[in-house]
């Protein structure tokens, strides 16, 4: 390969090369892509701390906050302290042991013990996300966390249907209803500890979303804010997150939060996967003969197994940096870490994208990806990994490299099956959104959510409309060689054999001079798209 950048992520292929080798789903793929075609990689991962070194970190953050006074100065006697915490959808993949957010809380409960703090309760900020079951709890922040408040009923999951648990704290000036966690609103001092692994997470949208019922996030996850949003990752230029911080600062009027932010690096495979963190021109014997091992056994093995191997394989990730105090002031700094391990520079967009898409995404943890939440990760969060412009011009193509089954777990996601089968009416993302209310109030769903570890109703229509803006840009999407052809078909893609044959249907599109990217990820990257 060519490179054509100092750091040597942007690369160009020449005819000597080598097939790449991507990670489709739970599979891998050696993929063979025309000469010419520009590799976008993601950075190597940056220096991360130890966990001491992190315990250190949190102790001086929040005895040094930013644009806020030391986190003692707010815990009087007899103080009311809520502490909220970011679920499962993140990291992806779950990190390995201890999670850096377990470690940030046993620093902050010893913290509050020091300073004879009694009234803690600690709330896992899931929105209308599905409840965490309690082995992931214990999971995420240990058994001493777990032994100390699960129990006692002291840790537990938010519940954004839970009448008498939420509360009103009245309108911003754009009209927007501001209704959250009703223990966290009322308490002395609500402490957020947060994990930015995009820049879509942090900021606002730690308390104004993951604390907020669904009457309070529906404007911000419409089908219209989505659609003018450039992009999720670029707060500045995205509407949801003006929604949001319009939520957020009416929030810290009237509440003191105190918010800690952390961000990791991209160290996403270990062991027996850690080929996969290198580009293959760089790979040894021994990644090479990995690669093709590993590829032999998940590609004989069922993809049920495979899910279970990934989801057991946990990420190296290390902290990258800890920031305490106020929102926004914390925000920015936890902005740059993001984007100095994410963020690259590419000159150009390309005619058509290649997009591999893993085998999971922020609401499949422990469950299949089904249909519409390929169509969401492909259309919604990896299109929207760019600042400036997308990688791919208006009316390209982009092809998806999935498995893409037609399945759902009945568990975790009852309403998607729902939407799938409305979805045959109309995929026009301003109709669909006329749905919301129905999902969002149906009983059954509600039940489920509230009790049997199901995403809330409405979950199924925002993965929908999280994806409008990539449907409205691109003019062409090609499924290569799904299991079931029925999901593309009812999304109104193109279906290909082949990633040769798909290349081809959009070169006819497109001219035979079109130009090609390939997005090689995980890792995770993120793209800065200049003219």
């Amino acid at each position: 390969m060519q490179k054509t950048d100092p750091e040597g992520l942007i690369q160009i292929v020449e005819e000597r090369d080598r097939p790449l080798f991507l990670m489709t789903g739970e599979r891998f793929t050696y993929a063979k892509v025309p000469v010419g075609t520009r590799v976008l990689y993601p950075r190597s991962p940056l220096p991360g701390m130890t966990t001491e070194e992190l315990r250190a970190a949190v102790r001086r953050s929040i005895d040094q906050p930013i644009g806020m006074d030391p986190l003692k100065a707010y815990l009087k006697p007899g103080a009311k302290v809520t502490i909220a915490v970011d679920d499962i959808s993140l990291s992806l993949p779950k990190m390995q042991d201890p999670d850096v957010r377990r470690t940030c809380m046993e620093e902050v409960l010893k913290y509050l013990g020091e300073h004879g703090v009694t009234d803690i309760e600690i709330v896992i900020a899931v929105c209308l996300h599905r409840h965490m079951h309690d082995w992931e709890v214990r999971e995420m922040l240990g058994p001493r966390i777990y032994a100390a408040y699960w129990p006692k009923k002291k840790l537990y999951n938010y519940d954004a249907e839970d009448k008498a648990g939420n509360v009103v704290l009245g309108h911003t000036d754009h009209g927007h209803v501001v209704e959250i966690h009703k223990r966290s609103a009322e308490s002395d001092v609500l402490i957020y500890v947060n994990l930015n692994l995009i820049a879509l997470n942090g900021g606002h949208k730690s308390v104004g979303v993951g604390l907020a019922t669904y009457r309070c996030i529906r404007p911000n996850h419409s089908a219209d804010a989505q659609l003018h949003s450039r992009s999720f990752n670029d707060p500045p230029r995205s509407r949801m997150h003006h929604i949001i911080d319009y939520i957020g600062r009416y929030c810290e009027k009237h509440i003191k939060i105190f918010h800690i932010e952390m961000t990791v690096n991209n160290d996403t495979f270990p062991g027996a996967f850690a080929f996969m963190q290198k580009q293959e021109i760089n790979w040894s014997r021994l990644d090479r003969v990995m690669g093709r091992v590993n590829k032999h056994y998940l590609d004989v093995s069922p993809l049920a197994i495979n899910r279970k191997i990934f989801f057991a394989t946990k990420a190296p990730y290390r902290a990258t940096g800890v920031h305490s105090g106020e929102c926004e002031a914390v925000h920015k700094i936890t902005l740059q870490n993001v984007y100095k391990q994410q963020l690259i520079q590419v000159k150009g967009q390309a005619d058509i994208l290649i997009l591999p898409i893993p085998y999971v995404m922020p609401y499949s943890v422990h469950s299949v990806m089904n249909p519409i939440l390929v169509y969401s990760m492909g259309l919604g969060y990896m299109f929207n990994f760019y600042k400036g412009r997308p990688l791919v011009k208006k009316g390209g193509t982009v092809i998806f490299l999935h498995p893409m089954e037609n399945k759902f777990d009945a568990v975790h996601h009852p309403s998607y099956i729902e939407l799938f089968e409305k979805l045959k009416e109309t995929r026009d993302p301003k109709v669909v959104d006329t749905w919301s209310d129905y999902f969002a109030n149906k009983e059954e769903y509600i039940e489920k959510y509230r009790y049997h570890n199901a995403y809330h109703g409405f979950h199924a229509i925002s993965m929908w409309n999280w994806g409008c803006h990539g449907m409205d840009h691109v003019g062409q999407v090609i499924a290569v060689n799904p299991v079931s052809n029925e999901p593309a078909n009812r999304f109104g893609w193109e279906l290909a054999g082949t990633l040769g044959e798909a290349i081809a249907r959009a070169k006819s599109k497109h001219g035979a001079s079109a130009t090609i990217s390939v997005i090689h990820s995980p890792p995770i990257g993120q793209w800065e798209v200049s003219e």
